[in-house]
Formats: structure tokens, sequence, C-alpha cells
């Protein structure tokens, strides 16, 4: 059993523990999007908090805790006594590995040698030294290089020749709910120029493979059924392929219909614009079961498309941890 001060996986059990010697605390909450928020129970005994829930399928919990102050104050914090951390884009979260959880290997290979640049305000690229004439775009790109790491995963991949080499284009934008939602503007826009552009910068031949997670992976989608020629293939991570019988809970969303709209076009089309894809999506989310359904039409239109289910949630580092071998195996595909 692997135990970290605050909290540990003990068999089939997610254990946290708060002290708190003179009980300063009138309650204790973890915060979790796929547990809820559970209450712990107060041992006066021992003086402390504890809280003991059935594991869930995840090898990795990121959560909070939520103290209520004897005054009625209430604050979100990490937790003190786990030093584990996880970024993301609401900031750290702290996370509890439970005895199966592995770091991907690459996190730990060196990186071959590379050079960032600017496109334009939103938009950075990085190149590998020497020859490279494939790229991968992806939506969300600076976030998925601050949070997920995709620059290292890059250079580590072709040092350890698993992948060719590759220019990387992080796609980003200042209006992603509106840019990622199944937006027509958007998509000819980066159909029609820019990526035209970069390609003719980069001296780039061929078609590339995009990237995407969550809304960026149904944006990303969206541009490919638009624009097929430019696409070698896929990698959709959690997309957000929103569907009334699935996610009425995201019922206000602002561009929710304009989602519901794509995502039925898409799973009633016969067959459709097919290239080599991979989808992810973790085993604990509320995405898994549009996840499914649209693995599944994708299939019957003639994509060569694989779909993983990893044990995590939504967030950066689960989708981080299926970059290999689940990207890796795509571009090896692609790239031969």
């Amino acid at each position: 059993m692997e135990r970290v001060a605050g909290a540990w996986c003990d068999g089939a059990a997610a254990c946290f523990r708060l002290p708190d010697q003179d009980q300063k605390l009138s309650a204790v909450r973890l915060m979790c999007g796929f547990l809820g928020s559970p209450e712990f129970t107060y041992e006066a005994a021992q003086k402390r908090w504890d809280l003991r829930i059935p594991k869930p399928d995840a090898a990795r919990i990121e959560y909070k805790l939520e103290l209520t102050h004897r005054d009625g104050r209430r604050e979100t914090i990490c937790d003190q006594g786990n030093p584990r951390r996880a970024p993301g884009g609401y900031g750290e979260s702290s996370v509890l590995w439970c005895r199966d959880y592995r770091e991907p290997d690459w996190l730990h290979l060196p990186p071959v040698a590379g050079d960032w640049r600017d496109f334009d305000a939103t938009t950075r690229i990085w190149s590998p030294a020497g020859a490279a004439d494939r790229v991968l775009v992806a939506h969300d790109g600076p976030d998925y290089e601050r949070y997920a790491e995709l620059g290292r995963y890059a250079a580590a991949s072709i040092a350890a020749e698993r992948i060719r080499p590759f220019h990387l284009v992080l796609l980003g934008t200042t209006e992603r709910f509106e840019d990622y939602s199944a937006s027509t503007a958007y998509t000819k826009r980066l159909a029609h120029e820019v990526l035209p552009e970069i390609a003719d910068k980069l001296g780039a031949r061929g078609p590339v493979v995009g990237v995407g997670a969550s809304l960026g992976a149904l944006g990303m989608l969206h541009v490919q059924r638009h624009a097929p020629e430019l696409f070698g293939g896929l990698f959709l991570q959690s997309g957000s392929f929103f569907q009334p019988r699935f996610d009425s809970q995201e019922s206000g969303f602002v561009r929710y219909q304009r989602i519901i709209r794509f995502v039925s076009l898409v799973l009633r089309a016969r067959t459709g614009p097919a290239v080599p894809a991979t989808m992810t999506c973790g085993t604990v989310e509320e995405n898994l079961a549009n996840n499914r359904s649209m693995a599944s039409a994708l299939r019957a239109q003639g994509y060569e498309l694989t779909f993983a289910e990893n044990r995590d949630a939504h967030n950066w580092i689960g989708w981080r941890d299926a970059l290999d071998p689940h990207l890796t195996t795509l571009l090896q595909r692609v790239w031969p």
C-alpha cells in the first residue's frame, strides 16, 4: 500500500485525512469533479477528519478540500498533508496516486534539440533540429504545452526514434468557447488561411495530424469534416460531443445547440471523410458515453478508429498520460 500523509489508496478504498487538534473546523468536504463532494467525519478521539470511500475506476484522483470554519467562513484549498500536485487551467489540485498508477516513461527520456518560434499572437511552432516534413497541430496548444507537456512528448519521442521528426503547431485562441464549438467562421479561417500558410512557411508536405481535447477535440473534428483533404489523422481526447440523451447538464453552455446540431449531423451520416483516428476518454468522466457513441459512428463511416478508455478523469494529466502509446501509435500509422 502506497500512502501519502493526507491521502492514500487502501485496497478497494480511497482514504483522506485532515488533522484538526482543536476542532477549529465545523465541516470538511472532498471536492472532486467525478466524486461529487462527500463529507468527512470528525473523529474526536484522534482529533482529525476522516473520509473513506469506495475506490473509483481511476488510477489517479485530483481533488481539493473545502473547509468550513466555526464562524461559517469557507475556503477551498489543496491538501496540505499531500505534497503531490497536478496542474490545470483553474490552478493546482492535490492528486492521489493509487498503486496501479504509472507516469509515462517519456517524461524521463532525453529530448531531441529543437527551437520555438511565434507564428502569430496566439500560435507557436516547435521544430526539431534537422529535417522535418510533417506537421501536428493542436487546439488549446498553449495549454497542451503548459499542462500536458506536449512539446516534451514530441522531443522525447523523436529522440527515442519512436516517431519520425515533425513540426508541432500549438494553436491558440482568445475566443475558445466560440471558435471550438463547431464555428463555421473559425473552421474556414483555419482550413483555408492559417493551416496552408503554416504548411507553406514550414515547407511541410502531406496532410497534417490534428489534436484536440474536450471542446478542442470537437472543434478539430469540425475542421476535418469541412476540409478532409488537409488531414492525415485525428487524435481526439474526451471530446465534447454533446447529445441531449447524455448531456442535458451542459444545456446552459452558450453554444450547446450549435454543438448538438453538428454532432447530430455526424452521427446520422452514412459515410464520412475517413482518416486514421484515435479517441481517448477517461473512465470516470461525463463525456464517456458521448465519446463511445461518436467512436461507433465514425467507425461505421469508415474511419480506421482506435478508442481507448484511460483510467482517469477530464483533466490535463489524464490527457498527457494517454499520449503514449495512443498518439505514438497513431503517428506511426500515419507517418510510417
